[in-house]
């Protein structure tokens, strides 16, 4: 998991830094896929993704780590793969400030009343595609 993966071009990390959605696709325990709109980060040479502990991408994840990211915008497409550690407390402050100046978001707040968040630290095994406009 320690392989060095490419860093993606100028044009690609100014999209990850503006767009706000990617598309999270985990697998069920089924094997069929599990496809979802979040809110993310890009810092550090990985996608972070803060939700609830007992979402389904969680207990996806819990079972089979790898997971596969795209960019809402089809026509200059970014996808790429990667493998998940869920961080359960001691989120990077640098991460939980870059969702605040993204998002205006408290990553680390609960969405309902004893809820409990994690983040989905994804590490980068591959980038698929990097389209950008030309």
């Amino acid at each position: 998991m320690d392989n060095l993966v490419s860093e993606p071009g100028p044009a690609v990390r100014e999209r990850l830094a503006a767009e706000r959605n990617v598309w999270l696709c985990t697998v069920r325990p089924n094997g069929s896929a599990h496809v979802t709109p979040v809110w993310f980060v890009y810092a550090r040479s990985r996608w972070w993704i803060g939700t609830d502990l007992h979402s389904v991408k969680v207990r996806n994840v819990q079972a089979e780590p790898r997971v596969s990211l795209a960019l809402e915008d089809g026509r200059f497409p970014v996808v790429a793969e990667g493998d998940v550690s869920l961080i359960h407390d001691g989120f990077p402050p640098e991460i939980v400030a870059a969702f605040e100046g993204k998002y205006g978001w408290d990553v680390t707040a609960p969405a309902r009343p004893g809820g409990v968040r994690v983040l989905l630290e994804v590490r980068m095994r591959r980038w698929l595609l990097a389209g950008t406009a030309h």
